[in-house]
């Protein structure tokens, strides 16, 4: 974030869709950085349930001692449960159930703020919940781990492209891309993510 000109100090809120180390892994590091420049601004930490316990065991695993600490700024961590609009900050977030496996329910997410909706696969097999956060929205961030082949509780390109017409989003940008996927890059006519990319909506 620093290395992009961003202030983690600005972050009001972090929203995650599961519990896997490769979405949740900086969290500790984001806390300490927030403790070691003095940030007082609170900061909300939402996703699935079981949230709290899995971050704070990851913090003392790293840093021992790290997550009683006194600091100046408090963490709330917030659950979100399956189907409830939830307010988180300016923003009201709506966690659908996916399949991956990850010892606490895996999400996808529906965002909307400011008259705008963006959706978010998260980690999942194709399921029929993809159309329904995808429906109508101004962005929909969806996984595509492989170019066409099927890694169980991931999605493809290939089943992905087979079922595109079904997603009625406005826009669409790939993430959570492979080795497989990123050699194959120059096949693929969807927009994908990468570090950096400002995207308006």
């Amino acid at each position: 974030m620093k290395q992009a000109g961003l202030d983690p100090g600005a972050v009001d809120a972090v929203i995650l869709s599961h519990l896997h180390g490769d979405h949740f892994g900086g969290l500790p590091f984001f806390v300490l950085d927030g403790q070691f420049s003095r940030r007082t601004r609170p900061l909300t930490i939402a996703g699935p349930p079981g949230l709290r316990t899995r971050v704070e065991a990851t913090m003392e695993a790293l840093f021992p001692g790290s997550s009683t600490v006194a600091r100046r700024f408090p963490v709330e961590f917030l659950e979100l449960p399956e189907r409830v609009e939830t307010t988180v900050g300016p923003a009201t977030v709506t966690a659908y159930p996916v399949r991956h496996p990850s010892g606490a329910p895996a999400y996808a997410l529906r965002l909307a703020w400011a008259g705008r909706i963006l959706a978010y696969s998260g980690d999942t097999e194709w399921t029929e919940t993809l159309v329904e956060i995808a429906r109508d929205a101004d962005l929909f961030v969806c996984e595509a781990y492989c170019f066409d082949k099927r890694v169980p509780y991931h999605l493809d390109y290939a089943t992905l492209g087979a079922r595109r017409a079904e997603l009625r989003c406005r826009r669409l940008i790939l993430t959570h891309l492979s080795a497989d996927m990123l050699a194959r890059r120059a096949e693929v006519d969807v927009a994908c993510a990468e570090d950096g990319l400002i995207v308006t909506l």
